[in-house]
């Protein structure tokens, strides 16, 4: 366990690698994420270091038949960033890998394996649940599929020791939503896995005194969030941050100038007042009948 060997014949390694470049030049990688088949390829994350194209190829190969992988590389070290894509020649093989390869354990840390089509961000809303009394041989793929017939789950962490990498009994879950949480708890507090009685409930946050997730504040900003997240979706790009239009500029038959958000004067007494003992600004003082307004210079005789 924790162990994946590399069945790839010597002579093999070029030409998979030749497979996995994507054609090479300066512009290959670029072209070949237009090129992709987005439906057909997984995000696979959360690697260790030590994991290669050619060992993620040999795994992935298990499920159905491989396309293409890419591992983003550090441009200085050369080393893979801990997250790749692998493209399946169909959907359905792709669809099957997520099913089968996600939270399994590869050189010792479980891998997260779900659709790369997904552009959905999906924000922890605060569902994340406390699951104790674990045995030893309950992992994290295990805790993943229990937990994940009762919806989304957005991570399965067991609390392991760092020195044995043992399990210490107990382990951490998050939810998309607070319904699948509630649901949880409902049913899995108390229930039986590996023949132990697990405990279930709300797990403590991060830096306070005893506060649990699951609080009406977590839930109402939960509920409130999808409607802002729609309407972000539905601006266009590029025109989330523009300022408001001008407001519509008078002359040319427009109507009076009026700044934006206030309303036209309909009649002089509507016409803001000028403070007490203070002169009238130029080409608004009254000016005798014939004569051009303040400030103009008289016709020619």
């Amino acid at each position: 366990q924790g162990t994946v060997s590399r069945l790839i014949p010597a002579g093999a390694g070029r030409s998979a690698r030749r497979r996995m470049s994507g054609g090479g030049g300066a512009g290959g990688g670029i072209t070949q994420v237009y090129e992709r088949n987005q439906e057909a390829t997984i995000y696979v994350g959360n690697l260790d270091p030590k994991i290669d194209e050619e060992v993620l190829w040999e795994l992935m190969a298990q499920c159905g038949p491989v396309a293409n992988i890419h591992l983003p590389r550090d441009k200085i070290t050369n080393t893979h960033q801990g997250y790749g894509f692998v493209e399946f020649k169909n959907e359905e093989d792709s669809d099957y890998t997520i099913k089968i390869m996600n939270m399994i354990r590869l050189f010792g840390k479980p891998i997260r394996c779900n659709k790369s089509s997904h552009d959905k961000k999906t924000h922890e809303v605060g569902a994340n649940l406390f699951i104790g009394n674990l045995e030893p041989e309950v992992d994290e793929k295990m805790l993943y599929d229990t937990f994940s017939a009762f919806g989304v789950l957005l991570f399965a962490k067991i609390m392991r020791d760092p020195d044995t990498a043992e399990s210490r009994g107990f382990g951490f879950i998050s939810y998309d939503t607070f319904e699948a949480s509630d649901a949880a708890l409902a049913g899995m507090n108390g229930q039986f896995l590996c023949n132990r009685p697990i405990s279930v409930s709300y797990a403590y946050k991060k830096d306070t005194k005893g506060e649990r997730h699951g609080s009406g504040a977590e839930r109402l900003i939960a509920a409130n969030r999808p409607a802002n997240e729609v309407l972000k979706a539905a601006a266009p790009a590029g025109l989330g941050s523009m300022p408001p239009a001008p407001a519509p500029m008078g002359g040319f038959g427009g109507g009076p100038i009026t700044p934006a958000g206030l309303a036209s004067p309909k009649s002089e007494g509507d016409m803001p007042k000028m403070p007490p003992n203070m002169p009238p600004p130029p080409n608004m003082g009254s000016a005798p009948p014939g004569m051009p307004p303040p400030g103009m210079p008289p016709p020619p005789n």
